[in-house]
């Protein structure tokens, strides 16, 4: 007897286990978001590998230079993505600015060298590169490099006559993404409060 019931246990346990559609369809979603969880995670650590390979430079350089250039004060054409910002005194452009700055004390020459010397001070996260070729003394392009990922933005700055005073032109622009949130204009702001406070540096 102890036989018979062995036996008929043996066969109750070999017989397949029915799964309802339902189970059966959950089973394989799971699997598939398992192997699609894979895939992505190698890819991400493929795309780290090769950023960390060729370097930021070259991997923005598929979105263009990173120097986009001069700029046209009275005529400024503007992003038509929110990945800029435009400071200008009153007076100094004939282009609306998202930032109005009260007129400077001293020659445009001076104010040119107050914002060099906050640049090179590294008081800002970036770095900045100078790209302009050097022939206009009041007007001076950098790029700027934001830490880690190294995202190429232009800065553009000049000098002019505004009456007796001195006006401020700022003009900066992010080349890769369609938002800057906000890194533009607060890079703007930070050297407005530094260039009004910063004693003139000596020129060498």
């Amino acid at each position: 007897m102890r036989a018979i019931g062995a036996m008929r246990a043996s066969k109750l346990l070999a017989l397949p286990v029915r799964i309802s559609k339902r189970e059966r369809k959950n089973r394989i979603m799971a699997r598939l978001f398992r192997t699609l969880a894979a895939s992505l995670g190698l890819l991400g650590v493929l795309a780290a590998i090769g950023f960390v390979t060729l370097g930021p430079k070259r991997v923005w350089r598929i979105a263009g230079e990173a120097d986009q250039g001069s700029v046209d004060w009275d005529r400024l054409q503007r992003s038509a993505n929110p990945n800029d910002a435009f400071a200008a005194s009153l007076g100094a452009s004939a282009t609306p600015a998202d930032i109005t700055l009260d007129p400077f004390d001293g020659e445009p020459s001076e104010l040119v060298r107050k914002v060099d010397a906050y640049l090179r001070s590294n008081a800002l996260p970036e770095t900045f590169e100078r790209v302009d070729d050097g022939r206009d003394p009041l007007y001076r392009r950098y790029v700027a490099r934001t830490p880690m990922m190294g995202f190429p933005d232009t800065l553009n700055v000049a000098a002019r006559r505004v009456g007796d005073r001195t006006g401020l032109l700022l003009y900066s622009r992010s080349l890769v993404g369609k938002s800057d949130l906000g890194a533009n204009r607060k890079r703007i702001l930070s050297i407005v409060d530094a260039v009004r406070s910063r004693p003139i540096a000596s020129q060498r």
